[in-house]
């Protein structure tokens, strides 16, 4: 029986859709125009830093509550280096966009989207392998006092990192993460968030996917 999509599953559904977005544009932009390179560079830094910290909350806090419930150690070894292997897989893409909205070249353009599609290959190995292997040990232990204590410390942001954090994931997201959102968030409380303490977002990132 498949289980209701959990927070974890709504990042890697908007991580995997910004992948897929930013590929596809730059397979359409046009020679020269660095307006648009700029904006493409903007919003990948968006994604990465997004993906940047969610990974560092797993580190910090998912991985070692896993490991006091037995959970395999060389599992979680090969989560932390797959982490490690896609900020180098992000780094790559995020120096050849620098390139590309310096230059706005059509070769610049195609080297991103090259460093695109390995970065692609990259992350959804590790959110395949991560979804498989980890997230049911996360799921099996949502009830206990332990993840309790880890979800209230991932939650404990500041206003405006959660307010483009819901716009982000928000951001044309499909019926099936939409209902994995309301049953973890009430509604009304993820549209606040995400309009009006995350407006950076919807002014800065959202249009650029609307071209």
């Amino acid at each position: 029986m498949q289980t209701e999509m959990t927070i974890n599953g709504i990042v890697h559904a908007a991580v995997r859709r910004d992948l897929q977005r930013l590929e596809s544009a730059l397979t359409e932009v046009a020679d020269k125009d660095r307006d648009r390179a700029g904006d493409l560079q903007r919003a990948f830094a968006n994604l990465r830093r997004e993906l940047t910290h969610h990974h560092e909350g797993e580190d910090e806090l998912i991985w070692p509550m896993l490991e006091k419930f037995g959970a395999d150690t060389e599992l979680l070894a090969t989560m932390e280096s797959e982490h490690q292997a896609m900020a180098a897989a992000l780094a790559d893409t995020g120096t050849a966009l620098d390139a590309f909205a310096a230059s706005g070249s059509a070769n610049d353009a195609a080297a991103a989207r090259e460093s695109v599609t390995r970065t692609q290959a990259v992350v959804d190995q590790h959110l395949q392998h991560e979804e498989k292997d980890v997230e049911p040990l996360v799921v099996s232990r949502l009830e206990t006092k332990e993840w309790k204590a880890v979800e209230k410390k991932l939650s404990r942001q500041p206003p405006r990192v959660a307010g483009r954090f819901f716009a982000w994931v928000q951001d044309g997201m499909t019926p099936e993460t939409r209902a994995g959102l309301d049953a973890a968030v009430p509604r009304p409380v993820s549209f606040l968030l995400g309009r009006l303490l995350g407006r950076s977002y919807h002014r800065e990132i959202a249009p650029v996917w609307q071209v």
